[in-house]
């Protein structure tokens, strides 16, 4: 058996009998990056406001389990390396600690016209967990979320 892993989008889609599975281990895996936030976090308040330090180590697989935690459905991959589904994908940004979330599916799926607004519930869904997610026009006027952990409101 083996660990869990947050649907980055690059991976096969959920087999139809283990959906219900699916949903229990990413309520597992997010009640648990949760509570590493409870116990982590000096400033108290709310656990969900801000990035824990895991988190800020690994922004593709925190940003893969929030949008999963937050019901977006991630893209998927056939064995041959095809797309199968449409939703979001999540890759390593430029820079350190940063992520890049796409809208993708497959060729004739439409999932151009839908991009905008699902990434701005993406964004939205982010947002309400610390982190920054700016959404921008890439090549092919394709639009994309950059996302990175907010900065802490100071002096």
């Amino acid at each position: 058996m083996s660990g869990f892993e947050a649907a980055t989008g690059d991976g096969p889609a959920p087999a139809e009998g283990d959906v219900e599975q699916r949903s229990r281990e990413v309520r597992a895996a997010f009640e648990g990056l949760l509570q590493i936030r409870r116990l982590t976090n000096r400033q108290g308040g709310d656990p969900a406001a801000s990035p824990a330090a895991w988190e800020r180590r690994q922004p593709v697989r925190a940003i893969a389990l929030a949008l999963e935690a937050a019901r977006q459905p991630p893209s998927a991959l056939d064995a041959a390396g095809a797309r199968t589904a449409t939703g979001y994908r999540v890759t390593a940004g430029e820079r350190p600690g940063t992520a890049v979330v796409e809208w993708l599916g497959p060729p004739g799926s439409g999932a151009g016209l839908e991009e905008q607004p699902a990434l701005t519930a993406c964004a939205a869904a982010l947002d309400r967990l610390g982190w920054d997610a700016l959404l921008y026009r890439g090549p092919r006027r394709r639009h994309f979320l950059e996302v990175e952990p907010a900065r802490p409101d100071g002096p």
